[in-house]
Protein backbone atom coordinates (compact mmCIF):
# COMPACT_ATOMS: atom_id res chain seq x y z
CA UNK A 1 0.00 0.00 0.00
CA UNK A 2 0.84 3.54 -0.73
CA UNK A 3 1.22 4.82 3.25
CA UNK A 4 1.88 8.64 3.66
CA UNK A 5 2.77 9.46 7.73
CA UNK A 6 1.96 13.13 8.78
CA UNK A 7 3.96 15.45 11.18
CA UNK A 8 6.58 13.72 12.27
CA UNK A 9 8.38 16.49 13.58
CA UNK A 10 11.41 14.90 14.31
CA UNK A 11 11.71 12.33 11.35
CA UNK A 12 11.06 9.43 14.58
CA UNK A 13 9.30 7.37 12.68
CA UNK A 14 12.00 5.13 10.51
CA UNK A 15 14.25 5.42 13.72
CA UNK A 16 11.64 2.49 15.53
CA UNK A 17 11.93 -0.92 15.54
CA UNK A 18 8.69 -1.28 14.82
CA UNK A 19 9.26 0.40 11.86
CA UNK A 20 10.38 -2.81 9.95
CA UNK A 21 6.57 -4.04 10.08
CA UNK A 22 5.92 -1.11 7.22
CA UNK A 23 8.71 -3.28 4.85
CA UNK A 24 6.50 -4.11 1.74
CA UNK A 25 4.79 -0.92 1.46
CA UNK A 26 5.63 2.70 -0.38
CA UNK A 27 6.07 4.49 2.71
CA UNK A 28 6.36 8.67 2.87
CA UNK A 29 7.19 10.50 5.78
CA UNK A 30 6.16 14.09 5.71
CA UNK A 31 8.17 16.08 8.96
CA UNK A 32 6.49 19.35 8.74
CA UNK A 33 2.76 20.48 9.76
CA UNK A 34 0.25 21.37 6.97
CA UNK A 35 -3.27 21.94 7.75
CA UNK A 36 -4.49 23.99 4.13
CA UNK A 37 -6.74 21.40 2.24
CA UNK A 38 -5.13 22.67 -0.82
CA UNK A 39 -1.85 21.42 0.21
CA UNK A 40 -2.91 18.53 1.84
CA UNK A 41 -4.85 17.28 -1.01
CA UNK A 42 -1.42 17.50 -2.85
CA UNK A 43 0.24 15.69 -0.63
CA UNK A 44 -1.91 12.80 0.05
CA UNK A 45 -3.35 12.42 -3.44
CA UNK A 46 -1.92 9.07 -4.28
CA UNK A 47 -2.20 7.63 -0.64
CA UNK A 48 -4.32 4.71 0.34
CA UNK A 49 -3.19 4.70 3.98
CA UNK A 50 -3.01 7.68 5.77
CA UNK A 51 -0.84 7.43 9.04
CA UNK A 52 -2.27 9.78 12.17
CA UNK A 53 0.38 11.16 14.77
CA UNK A 54 -2.31 11.85 17.71
CA UNK A 55 -4.81 15.03 16.85
CA UNK A 56 -2.24 16.78 14.86
CA UNK A 57 -4.08 17.09 11.43
CA UNK A 58 -7.62 17.48 11.67
CA UNK A 59 -9.18 15.25 8.45
CA UNK A 60 -12.32 16.84 7.60
CA UNK A 61 -15.08 16.10 5.23
CA UNK A 62 -13.80 18.78 2.53
CA UNK A 63 -10.50 17.32 2.15
CA UNK A 64 -11.45 13.56 2.43
CA UNK A 65 -13.86 13.97 -0.21
CA UNK A 66 -10.65 14.94 -2.31
CA UNK A 67 -8.89 12.19 -1.37
CA UNK A 68 -9.89 9.43 -4.45
CA UNK A 69 -7.27 6.55 -3.33
CA UNK A 70 -7.68 6.72 0.19
CA UNK A 71 -8.88 3.70 1.80
CA UNK A 72 -7.38 3.32 5.34
CA UNK A 73 -7.03 5.81 8.06
CA UNK A 74 -5.01 3.95 11.01
CA UNK A 75 -3.99 5.71 14.14
CA UNK A 76 -4.14 5.51 17.83
CA UNK A 77 -6.29 6.83 20.36
CA UNK A 78 -9.42 9.25 20.28
CA UNK A 79 -9.77 10.68 17.43
CA UNK A 80 -11.91 14.07 17.51
CA UNK A 81 -9.74 15.41 14.51
CA UNK A 82 -10.95 12.83 11.98
CA UNK A 83 -15.09 12.89 10.60
CA UNK A 84 -15.65 9.73 11.25
CA UNK A 85 -18.98 9.82 8.84
CA UNK A 86 -17.51 11.12 6.27
CA UNK A 87 -14.56 8.52 5.77
CA UNK A 88 -17.65 6.15 6.36
CA UNK A 89 -19.90 7.50 3.46
CA UNK A 90 -16.40 7.09 1.47
CA UNK A 91 -15.55 4.01 2.49
CA UNK A 92 -13.00 4.24 4.52
CA UNK A 93 -11.82 2.55 6.99
CA UNK A 94 -10.90 4.19 10.39
CA UNK A 95 -8.77 1.86 12.61
CA UNK A 96 -7.91 2.87 15.77
CA UNK A 97 -5.79 1.07 18.64
CA UNK A 98 -8.20 2.02 21.87
CA UNK A 99 -7.47 -0.34 24.38
CA UNK A 100 -6.44 1.17 27.38
CA UNK A 101 -3.41 -0.66 27.99
CA UNK A 102 -1.06 1.38 30.72
CA UNK A 103 -1.56 4.84 31.83
CA UNK A 104 1.00 7.33 30.07
CA UNK A 105 3.53 7.59 32.07
CA UNK A 106 5.56 9.70 29.48
CA UNK A 107 2.97 12.52 30.13
CA UNK A 108 3.08 11.80 34.21
CA UNK A 109 6.71 12.22 33.61
CA UNK A 110 7.04 15.23 31.90
CA UNK A 111 3.80 16.95 34.13
CA UNK A 112 6.52 15.98 37.12
CA UNK A 113 9.50 17.50 35.28
CA UNK A 114 7.23 20.66 34.88
CA UNK A 115 6.46 20.68 38.38
CA UNK A 116 10.22 21.26 39.25
CA UNK A 117 11.18 22.80 36.53
CA UNK A 118 8.70 25.85 37.54
CA UNK A 119 8.94 25.54 41.22
CA UNK A 120 12.71 25.44 41.19
CA UNK A 121 13.22 28.15 38.34
CA UNK A 122 15.32 25.51 36.43
CA UNK A 123 14.65 26.85 32.87
CA UNK A 124 15.86 30.53 34.28
CA UNK A 125 18.45 29.32 35.82
CA UNK A 126 20.15 27.56 33.33
CA UNK A 127 19.55 30.40 31.35
CA UNK A 128 20.78 32.83 34.07
CA UNK A 129 24.04 30.42 34.41
CA UNK A 130 24.77 30.49 30.10
CA UNK A 131 24.87 34.10 30.28
CA UNK A 132 27.32 34.25 32.93
CA UNK A 133 25.24 34.63 35.97
CA UNK A 134 25.15 32.42 39.32
CA UNK A 135 22.07 31.82 41.51
CA UNK A 136 19.59 34.42 40.08
CA UNK A 137 16.05 33.31 42.02
CA UNK A 138 15.02 31.32 45.10
CA UNK A 139 12.66 28.62 44.36
CA UNK A 140 10.36 26.72 46.32
CA UNK A 141 10.20 22.86 47.68
CA UNK A 142 7.32 20.63 47.12
CA UNK A 143 7.73 18.41 50.43
CA UNK A 144 4.80 19.49 52.91
CA UNK A 145 3.14 20.92 50.27
CA UNK A 146 -0.59 20.49 48.75
CA UNK A 147 -0.68 18.97 45.24
CA UNK A 148 -3.88 19.50 43.58
CA UNK A 149 -4.93 16.44 41.31
CA UNK A 150 -7.65 17.52 38.93
CA UNK A 151 -8.88 14.08 37.23
CA UNK A 152 -7.75 11.22 39.26
CA UNK A 153 -7.80 9.03 36.38
CA UNK A 154 -4.71 6.51 34.78
CA UNK A 155 -2.42 9.81 34.33
CA UNK A 156 -3.51 11.74 37.25
CA UNK A 157 -3.40 8.95 40.19
CA UNK A 158 0.26 8.30 38.82
CA UNK A 159 1.27 11.86 39.07
CA UNK A 160 -0.18 12.05 42.53
CA UNK A 161 2.21 9.09 43.37
CA UNK A 162 5.22 11.04 42.46
CA UNK A 163 3.68 13.59 44.82
CA UNK A 164 3.30 11.23 47.79
CA UNK A 165 7.21 10.71 46.77
CA UNK A 166 7.87 14.17 47.12
CA UNK A 167 6.45 14.38 50.35
CA UNK A 168 3.50 15.71 49.33
CA UNK A 169 -0.17 16.23 50.89
CA UNK A 170 -2.34 15.17 47.74
CA UNK A 171 -5.84 16.62 47.36
CA UNK A 172 -8.32 14.94 44.24
CA UNK A 173 -11.21 16.35 42.47
CA UNK A 174 -13.25 14.96 39.63
CA UNK A 175 -16.25 12.87 38.58
CA UNK A 176 -17.45 10.57 41.78
CA UNK A 177 -15.50 7.76 40.35
CA UNK A 178 -12.17 9.72 40.38
CA UNK A 179 -12.76 10.76 43.63
CA UNK A 180 -13.85 6.89 45.11
CA UNK A 181 -10.13 5.64 43.66
CA UNK A 182 -8.22 8.78 45.44
CA UNK A 183 -9.66 7.67 48.39
CA UNK A 184 -9.19 4.42 48.06
CA UNK A 185 -5.24 4.70 47.27
CA UNK A 186 -5.52 6.54 50.56
CA UNK A 187 -5.49 10.84 49.36
CA UNK A 188 -7.94 13.78 50.40
CA UNK A 189 -10.50 14.38 48.47
CA UNK A 190 -11.72 18.51 48.33
CA UNK A 191 -15.32 19.19 49.26
CA UNK A 192 -15.63 21.11 45.92
CA UNK A 193 -13.90 22.28 42.85
CA UNK A 194 -13.37 25.75 44.64
CA UNK A 195 -11.55 23.90 47.35
CA UNK A 196 -9.02 22.45 45.16
CA UNK A 197 -7.96 25.50 44.11
CA UNK A 198 -8.02 27.68 47.11
CA UNK A 199 -5.61 24.91 49.26
CA UNK A 200 -3.42 23.44 46.58
CA UNK A 201 -0.16 24.99 46.34
CA UNK A 202 0.37 23.08 42.62
CA UNK A 203 -2.66 22.05 40.35
CA UNK A 204 -2.21 19.62 37.73
CA UNK A 205 -4.90 18.95 34.95
CA UNK A 206 -5.67 15.43 33.62
CA UNK A 207 -9.00 15.41 32.37
CA UNK A 208 -9.90 14.05 29.25
CA UNK A 209 -11.58 17.06 26.68
CA UNK A 210 -14.87 16.30 26.25
CA UNK A 211 -18.38 18.81 25.74
CA UNK A 212 -18.40 18.66 29.55
CA UNK A 213 -14.74 19.65 30.17
CA UNK A 214 -14.62 22.33 27.58
CA UNK A 215 -13.70 25.67 29.71
CA UNK A 216 -14.17 23.85 33.30
CA UNK A 217 -11.46 25.84 34.63
CA UNK A 218 -12.91 29.27 34.79
CA UNK A 219 -11.09 32.44 36.18
CA UNK A 220 -12.71 32.40 39.22
CA UNK A 221 -10.52 29.30 39.63
CA UNK A 222 -7.47 31.09 38.83
CA UNK A 223 -8.51 34.31 41.13
CA UNK A 224 -8.56 31.52 44.43
CA UNK A 225 -5.31 30.24 43.81
CA UNK A 226 -2.31 31.35 45.83
CA UNK A 227 0.29 33.86 44.76
CA UNK A 228 2.84 31.62 45.03
CA UNK A 229 1.35 28.62 43.54
CA UNK A 230 1.42 26.80 40.45
CA UNK A 231 -1.07 25.45 37.79
CA UNK A 232 0.28 22.93 35.17
CA UNK A 233 -1.52 21.36 32.43
CA UNK A 234 -0.81 18.65 30.36
CA UNK A 235 -3.79 17.79 28.91
CA UNK A 236 -5.22 19.82 27.00
CA UNK A 237 -5.48 23.85 26.82
CA UNK A 238 -9.29 23.84 26.02
CA UNK A 239 -10.10 22.90 29.62
CA UNK A 240 -9.13 26.23 30.74
CA UNK A 241 -11.70 28.64 29.65
CA UNK A 242 -10.14 31.27 27.06
CA UNK A 243 -7.76 34.01 27.43
CA UNK A 244 -8.12 33.18 31.32
CA UNK A 245 -5.03 31.90 32.53
CA UNK A 246 -3.31 34.69 30.55
CA UNK A 247 -5.22 37.15 32.39
CA UNK A 248 -4.79 35.58 35.97
CA UNK A 249 -0.83 35.26 35.43
CA UNK A 250 -0.85 38.69 34.39
CA UNK A 251 -3.33 39.53 38.11
CA UNK A 252 -0.64 37.55 40.03
CA UNK A 253 -2.86 34.46 41.06
CA UNK A 254 -1.43 31.89 40.27
CA UNK A 255 2.08 32.77 40.47
CA UNK A 256 3.54 30.74 38.02
CA UNK A 257 2.34 28.31 35.03
CA UNK A 258 3.80 25.63 33.38
CA UNK A 259 2.07 24.10 30.27
CA UNK A 260 2.59 21.95 27.31
CA UNK A 261 -0.37 22.29 25.06
CA UNK A 262 -2.16 24.99 23.49
CA UNK A 263 -5.32 25.76 21.65
CA UNK A 264 -3.95 25.91 17.92
CA UNK A 265 -0.82 23.39 17.57
CA UNK A 266 2.02 23.86 16.21
CA UNK A 267 3.32 27.28 18.06
CA UNK A 268 5.67 28.40 15.87
CA UNK A 269 7.54 31.83 16.05
CA UNK A 270 7.13 31.88 18.96
CA UNK A 271 3.45 32.99 18.82
CA UNK A 272 1.46 32.85 22.07
CA UNK A 273 1.25 34.89 24.97
CA UNK A 274 2.41 32.57 27.17
CA UNK A 275 5.48 31.66 25.92
CA UNK A 276 6.73 34.92 26.67
CA UNK A 277 5.92 35.44 30.18
CA UNK A 278 8.77 35.05 32.87
CA UNK A 279 6.61 33.10 35.17
CA UNK A 280 5.63 30.42 32.75
CA UNK A 281 7.53 27.15 31.42
CA UNK A 282 6.37 26.49 27.88
CA UNK A 283 7.16 22.88 26.24
CA UNK A 284 6.16 22.30 22.71
CA UNK A 285 3.10 18.92 23.40
CA UNK A 286 6.24 16.48 24.60
CA UNK A 287 3.74 14.88 26.71
CA UNK A 288 3.10 11.49 24.61
CA UNK A 289 6.77 12.03 22.43
CA UNK A 290 9.22 9.48 24.00
CA UNK A 291 10.59 6.72 22.30
CA UNK A 292 9.13 3.41 24.18
CA UNK A 293 5.67 5.40 23.75
CA UNK A 294 6.42 5.92 20.06
CA UNK A 295 7.01 1.94 19.77
CA UNK A 296 4.36 1.27 21.16
CA UNK A 297 1.81 3.45 19.07
CA UNK A 298 3.21 2.95 15.86
CA UNK A 299 3.37 -0.96 16.31
CA UNK A 300 -0.22 -0.87 16.83
CA UNK A 301 -0.70 1.42 13.66
CA UNK A 302 1.50 -0.79 11.04
CA UNK A 303 -0.67 -4.20 12.83
CA UNK A 304 -3.96 -1.91 11.64
CA UNK A 305 -2.47 -1.45 8.31
CA UNK A 306 -0.79 -4.91 7.40
CA UNK A 307 -4.41 -6.19 8.95
CA UNK A 308 -6.26 -4.19 6.19
CA UNK A 309 -4.17 -5.16 3.57
CA UNK A 310 -4.83 -8.67 3.94
CA UNK A 311 -8.02 -8.23 3.98
CA UNK A 312 -9.09 -8.29 7.79
CA UNK A 313 -9.10 -5.05 9.33
CA UNK A 314 -8.67 -4.63 12.64
CA UNK A 315 -9.63 -2.15 16.10
CA UNK A 316 -11.97 -0.67 13.02
CA UNK A 317 -14.47 2.58 14.66
CA UNK A 318 -16.60 2.45 11.42
CA UNK A 319 -17.57 -0.80 10.78
CA UNK A 320 -20.25 0.98 8.18
CA UNK A 321 -17.25 1.61 6.10
CA UNK A 322 -16.75 -1.94 4.86
CA UNK A 323 -19.71 -2.30 3.38
CA UNK A 324 -19.30 0.99 1.61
Amino acid sequence: MKITILDDYQDAVRTLGCFGKSAGHDVTIWNDHVQDDDALAARLEDTEALVLIRERTKIRAPLIERLKNLKLISQRSVYPHIDVEACTRKGIVVSSDMSPGQPSYATAELAWALVLAAMRNIPQEVQALKAGRWQSTIGTGLRGRTLGVFGYGRIGAVVAGYGKAFGMKVLAWGREGSLARARADGHDVAASQAELFERSDVVTLHLRLIKETRGIVKRADLDRMKPDALLVNTSRAELIEPDALVAALEAGRPGKAAVDVYEQEPVLGAAHPLIGMPNVVCTPHLGYVERNGYEGAFSSIFDQINAYAAGKPINVVNPDALKA
